[in-house]
């Protein structure tokens, strides 16, 4: 099987695990400030704040922006559902903005309808989760603009998207947004095994989203609430979580990133070459946007139904009997019956349900070789012949 994703582990990586194995620390070492410091200064940013997973560097932002009961956030169908989760966690309202027909990115046009709208009925939203799904960002010069008027913040999920650029610089610089949130999945361009960071300019969110991390507990005397009792003492000063990262993830995220560069190089080289072998093929291969360099974790081809006599779904299971691991990203959130249960209807965004009923993610990692790529695309050719 050729999977849709997966990690490079160099001798390089592994020593480095095996160094921290070694040390005095497993835990709340040097190896996690190494990391976040590696990061921002990588993609540009002031702060970094490393977590276990990205899911909790969501939670953890939108908490640090005050994100309640009784706001909303919202964010765009086609995502992993932790962009929406993320909401609901803090007690706030969901609701979703549908995608654009080429970058299947969260639509500026219809952002702005729905603000209108939502400025009518007394509903903004307090938070706006723009996804850039396979690592292309979002148009983030028309969101950023439209927080200015109507007064939401930014939160960039860029799960998918390390080492890509927005206008010429690396997405996470925070331009445009007040929080960016990275992925180390193992399937992400860059690995920490599991883990995640946000990224910010604002010193207060920084803070913050550090002290949630770690169970609301400091040792720092200037965010204690009274005098420490002695040198032994610390105080909870929020209601936090255990989201800390280890030594050994920080470890081996420092090595990864290492070959940053060169990994989303390699995949804008896979993607080319599978540009020019799919050319004549019944499918829609991932159009790129001129602001932007995505990051390409994901190659998305969509389907030309008319075009083909088999089914999205026979195409599919063609694929993953021949031995090609496709995948589809994802599932429209608002389909999921734990939101359907909220009232969303699958109608309800339906350049969202064009694209879940079309979309296939080819295999696209910086370590798949061209006979594995030329593999797939003979496969693929197979599954949309009559």
């Amino acid at each position: 099987m050729i999977p849709y994703g997966r990690q490079e582990i160099t001798r390089e990586d592994i020593d480095a695990v095996v160094e921290v194995l070694e040390s005095d620390f497993l835990t709340q070492g040097p190896k996690v400030p190494e990391f976040e410091e590696k990061v921002a200064k990588h993609v540009g940013a002031e702060f970094a704040v490393a977590v276990n997973s990205a899911t909790s560097a969501l939670h953890i932002a939108c908490l640090a922006l005050d994100l309640g009961k009784d706001d909303w956030l919202w964010t765009t169908p086609v995502t992993f559902v932790a962009s929406a989760n993320c909401g609901l966690y803090c007690g706030a309202q969901v609701d979703f903005v549908d995608i654009d027909p080429r970058t299947y990115n969260l639509c500026p046009d219809a952002l702005q309808h729905k603000l209108e709208q939502a400025e009518t009925d007394g509903c903004l939203p307090k938070v706006v989760v723009a996804v850039h799904l396979s690592g292309q960002p979002c148009n983030m010069a028309r969101i950023k603009a439209l927080s200015d008027r109507y007064g939401f913040r930014i939160v960039e999920d860029a799960s998918h998207a390390i080492g890509g650029k927005y206008q010429g610089e690396f997405i996470g610089n925070g331009r445009f947004s007040d929080i960016t949130v990275f992925s180390f999945h193992p399937v992400k361009i860059v690995t920490t095994a599991e883990g995640g960071m946000a990224v910010t300019n604002d010193s207060a969110l920084a803070s913050r989203m550090a002290l949630l991390r770690s169970h609301g507990i400091t040792r720092d005397p200037d965010q204690m609430t009274r005098e420490p009792d002695g040198p032994w003492y610390y105080q909870q000063v929020d209601l936090g979580f255990n989201y800390r990262m280890t030594e050994l993830q920080a470890a081996l995220g420092i090595s990864q990133m290492e070959r940053l560069d060169r990994f989303v190089a390699l995949r804008h080289q896979l993607a080319q070459r599978y540009d020019e072998l799919l050319a004549d093929l019944p499918v829609v291969t991932p159009w790129q946007h001129p602001d932007s360099y995505s990051g390409l974790h994901l190659y998305v081809i969509r389907l030309k139904p008319g075009s083909i006599t088999p089914s999205h779904r026979e195409v599919f299971e063609s694929l993953r009997e021949q031995g090609i691991g496709v995948n589809l990203h994802y599932i429209p959130v608002h389909t999921q019956p734990y939101y359907e249960r909220m009232g969303f209807e699958p109608d309800d965004f339906p350049e969202s349900m064009h694209y879940y009923r079309e979309a296939i993610s080819l295999p696209m990692f910086h370590g798949l070789t061209y006979e594995q790529q030329d593999t797939v695309v003979a496969a693929l050719q197979q599954a949309l012949a009559p």
